[in-house]
């Protein structure tokens, strides 16, 4: 048994096992404590966490979404795209594991360095191909190369289709990715080395009755620039944009014309609620403020002012002599 999840046949083997007597659980608990050592593989070195793996499915399921209007505009049929998985594995393992002739994208991201693949399966490029030629694209790969005009048209669909790409990468970095090369033989490719760690995202493809899938391999050197804004911090500060002068200068004008309630406080006075049940009329409460002394101004419910009483034009009013900074908590 390898790995830290049992399938369903292991589950049964222990519990008949323990059922039979041919394995007792002191037995299980004693192997528990001796496996202590986990077997790491340096040859499949992981570079990239799961957050960032998750913000890299997340970029390329937006990336999925815009190839679906894409081609289906491009190839006036039914295309559905999504995908299916996100994985770090060496150069060398992704090479072995697409076809001998298979379809090769190779593309520049500025201004990160280096190339990034795009591998579409034979049956889905050559399903591609008969649509853009008039045909109905239900029609198996000849497993050989293009023609030259078979690769000017697929390059022209393909080069067309990085303008997607882009905008998927939009949140995290400026790129101008375009085509480079189209190969079909994976053999030739000696981009790095082959123990590099890749991110291979795959794609299920449908297009019409076909179906397959597509292969966009990122190595880790070419990603390493921005790793750290592959993390779910950047994407939730990124989101917080900065407003416009014009946002700024409208947030200024309403702030500046919001109604705020201003309260001058002769003084306060405390009685019983008996008291307060038989007020009548020309009864008198005694406040805790002296006549000479200023008024309290309540900006909302924060002491600011320090004033005076009077009248201005017949009305009551009062002037500011003195501004309370930092208000004063004795008097809420």
């Amino acid at each position: 048994m390898s790995g830290d999840i049992l399938s369903q046949n292991e589950i049964d083997a222990l519990l008949s096992a323990l059922s039979t007597g041919e394995m007792s659980a002191e037995e299980m608990k004693k192997e528990e404590e001796t496996r202590k050592v986990k077997v790491y593989d340096f040859k499949r070195a992981l570079r990239f966490s799961k957050d960032q793996i998750r913000s890299l499915t997340r970029i390329h399921e937006n990336f999925a979404r815009l190839l679906t209007t894409y081609f289906s505009a491009q190839l006036r049929t039914y295309i559905q795209i999504t995908v299916a998985s996100a994985d770090q594995i060496p150069f060398e393992e992704f090479i072995r594991s697409i076809p001998n002739m298979t379809l090769i994208n190779i593309f520049e991201v500025p201004p990160l360095d280096g190339n990034i693949l795009m591998e579409v399966n034979p049956n889905i490029a050559y399903s591609m191909l008969e649509r853009l030629m008039g045909g109905v694209g239900d029609s198996p790969g000849k497993g050989d190369d293009l023609t030259e005009i078979e690769t000017k048209i697929m390059t022209n669909l393909f080069e067309r289709s990085f303008d997607n790409y882009r905008e998927a990468w939009s949140g995290i970095i400026d790129m101008d990715p375009f085509l480079a090369d189209m190969e079909m033989n994976p053999q030739f490719l000696q981009m790095i080395s082959p123990n590099e760690t890749v991110v291979v995202i795959s794609f299920n493809i449908v297009i019409g009755e076909s179906s397959g899938m597509i292969n966009i391999c990122i190595p880790h050197v070419v990603l390493e620039p921005i790793v750290p804004n592959l993390s779910v911090r950047y994407w939730m500060q990124s989101n917080i944009k900065a407003p416009t002068p014009e946002q700024s200068e409208k947030l200024e004008y309403r702030l500046k014309r919001a109604p705020l309630p201003v309260v001058a406080e002769l003084g306060k006075g405390q009685m019983t609620i008996e008291e307060f049940l038989y007020l009548q009329t020309g009864d008198v409460i005694s406040l805790d403020q002296k006549i000479d002394e200023p008024l309290t101004v309540k900006v909302g419910d924060l002491p600011k002012f320090k004033a005076q009483p009077g009248h201005f034009k017949n009305r009551l009013a009062i002037q500011i002599i003195e501004t309370m900074i930092g208000g004063d908590e004795d008097d809420e």
